[in-house]
């Protein structure tokens, strides 16, 4: 594929594990991490949930070749994740990308950059969180690409295979070992959620519950 590099050795994120969670919230992952969540994105509606395995895309700049062949490598519960090495300003991915990718079964994208069509993409509710919209966009000039590769957004390194876990608060990524490592613990700090709005309505101070009343000497 001359100057395009594709990695077809990917382990998807096993059905099981993409079912746990669905039922949980990145922001609880986020009492305990810093250092996995891609801050700069904003989602483009909500209420917004992509939970998939990523395919990463890295593109240069104005090329977005690699993009539109991500889709021939994607499968069902892909979310694409596409790094513009640096260029925010022009849109890569819009309204026809988008209608592909929901044929291929994709749960969403994540793009550091910019997006377009914004009015057709809501019309197919398709979650995406990117940088911002630009009516500039990119075009397809078989210069080069990457798919299948590590990419860092936000500082994160993210790989294809890893868990993307967002929702209305944000974007973590997950390997797949700390995903299966965390859930159950992710479980039980949210279990235990119901648990404090009990003591709560009971006339339980929340600082008590949380430990901050200790401090007030």
């Amino acid at each position: 594929m001359g100057n395009f590099l594709v990695n077809k050795q990917i382990k998807r994120v096993p059905p099981e594990l993409i079912e746990k969670f669905q039922k949980l919230h990145p922001s609880t992952l986020g009492h305990l991490r810093d250092g996995i969540f891609l801050t700069s994105l904003k989602p483009n509606k909500r209420p917004i949930k992509i939970i998939g395995s990523a395919l990463t895309v890295r593109i240069p700049h104005l090329d977005s070749t690699a993009v539109h062949l991500s889709l021939d490598f994607a499968q069902p519960g892909d979310v694409i994740v596409v790094s513009m090495s640096g260029d925010y300003s022009r849109a890569c991915w819009g309204g026809m990308v988008t209608y592909a990718a929901i044929k291929k079964g994709i749960v969403g994208a994540i793009i550091d950059g910019s997006i377009c069509d914004v009015e057709e993409i809501t019309e197919l509710n398709f979650p995406i969180f990117s940088r911002g919209i630009s009516p500039l966009t990119t075009r397809i000039l078989g210069i080069e690409g990457e798919i299948g590769f590590t990419v860092a957004i936000d500082g994160v390194p993210i790989n294809s295979g890893d868990l993307v876990f967002a929702d209305d608060d944000g974007v973590a990524i997950l390997t797949q070992q700390y995903a299966a490592q965390i859930a159950e613990e992710l479980e039980e700090i949210e279990t235990g959620e119901n648990e404090t709005k009990r003591k709560i309505d009971s006339g339980i101070p929340l600082s008590q519950i949380s430990g901050a009343s200790k401090f007030l000497k």
